[in-house]
């Protein structure tokens, strides 16, 4: 199997694209990540030629597009989508939404090996979206559902698991509840999504016939869905 996907990032203060390269098991990824406060519009699809020009293949050459649909910022959040669309309208090609918090759960898995992790982006007035997964050899499964709560409201589930933070919703730390911050070894503020995992993870999506026309693609802003709750 011989597979090009594309995958690209907007959601937070960074801007990333990557190129994931398959052919029969072999995997390869090449990624840009800049940190692009406010520059997400101008940036995006100069990184995008530079990827492909390294990659020395044309868009035509892609099979699929993956993007960061949420939760983030708002307006990277329409800029990747919006951006995404267009590719994969003009192309004719399967697009593929991965969430930011299961591509930060899969970075932090990937880099540290952690397995118990909780995901966390500042969401602006005072909440975070936040989530929780278990991941083991590259694989991420939910365990908590995405949500966007205050700091305070967030619990763990009622286990004896070790649990480590990611994202930068851990800036509001001494807002989160004792319970909470007494089950987690240690939290990282600085990782923010990338698109190389989402580009992995939308290559799986894509193998089991996930991938969506491009004017189905929305982003996920969670900020009407409050409920925290175990998914069934």
């Amino acid at each position: 199997m011989s597979l090009h996907l594309l995958a690209l990032d907007a959601s937070s203060s960074a801007c990333s694209v990557a190129l994931l390269r398959q052919n029969g098991a072999d995997r390869e990824c090449l990624a840009r990540y800049e940190m692009t406060p406010r520059a997400h519009t101008r940036r995006l699809m100069p990184m995008v030629d530079e990827l492909l020009a390294e990659a020395q293949i044309t868009p035509a050459t892609l099979d699929a597009i993956a993007f960061g649909q949420g939760p983030g910022s708002f307006t990277g959040l329409r800029i990747a989508t919006g951006t995404a669309q267009g590719l994969a309208f003009g192309l004719d090609r399967p697009l593929l939404g991965v969430s930011t918090l299961k591509a930060l759960a899969l970075q932090a898995h990937r880099r540290f090996h952690f397995r118990y992790i909780v995901t966390a982006l500042d969401a602006r007035m005072g909440e975070i979206y936040a989530a929780t997964w278990h991941c083991l050899n590259d694989s991420v499964s939910l365990e908590q559902a995405e949500a966007v709560l205050a700091p305070e409201a967030f619990s763990l589930p009622e286990d004896e698991t070790d649990w480590v933070g990611v994202g930068s919703g851990f800036t509001l730390w001494e807002r989160f509840a004792a319970t909470v911050q007494v089950r987690m070894s240690q939290h990282l503020v600085d990782m923010e999504p990338r698109a190389e995992e989402m580009a992995w993870l939308g290559a799986d999506d894509l193998a089991a016939g996930l991938g969506q026309p491009a004017h189905l693609a929305q982003p996920v802003y969670l900020r009407n869905n409050v409920a925290w709750k175990k998914p069934a």
